[in-house]
């Protein structure tokens, strides 16, 4: 989606807003296409004395596979986007400005990429969830732990009494 800026650049107060979806359905993160459903990207750009401001939402429905205990869910992803947007760049380490393209704004681009980089590394299903033994494998939310305590060392020669 390219968005052509021409008509608000040099027009403070001039607004121009857009609403499109993106399908990221085939990205890769570590094994997995979670992004099941388009990224539904909502927002607008505002001359605000001669700065041109970007302010969006986009949100999506992930299918998810907790980090915890392993179990498949879903949960919506909605992120807020705000950033300034310049034809050109005094400073070229300014990495909050997004550079147009003359007058265009690659929105597809900047949203791809703001959308990627708001994906968690860690996902669970719930925040309380306990996950899976690590000895027995039993899924702590559901049931209680069946390893056997670890015995003392010391006391080895009484367990061997009791067998």
């Amino acid at each position: 989606m390219r968005l052509d800026l021409r008509g608000i650049i040099h027009l403070p107060g001039g607004v121009k807003t857009f609403e499109f979806d993106l399908d990221l359905s085939d990205l890769d993160f570590y094994g997995r296409k979670p992004i099941c459903e388009p990224v539904h990207v909502k927002g607008k750009v505002e001359n605000r004395a001669d700065m041109l401001i970007l302010e969006a939402t986009a949100s999506s429905e992930l299918d998810l596979l907790c980090d915890a205990c392993g179990k498949p869910f879903r949960r919506v992803k909605t992120i807020e986007v705000q950033r300034m947007l310049a034809t050109e760049l005094q400073d070229e380490e300014d990495d909050d400005i997004i550079l147009l393209d003359g007058s265009i704004l690659d929105a597809g681009e900047v949203f791809t990429t703001e959308f990627v980089l708001e994906m968690d590394t860690i996902n669970l299903c719930r925040e309380d969830c306990k996950g899976l033994c690590l000895g027995c494998g039993a899924d702590l939310n559901t049931e209680p732990c069946q390893c056997k305590p670890d015995m003392d060392p010391r006391l080895s020669a009484l367990s061997a009494l009791l067998e």
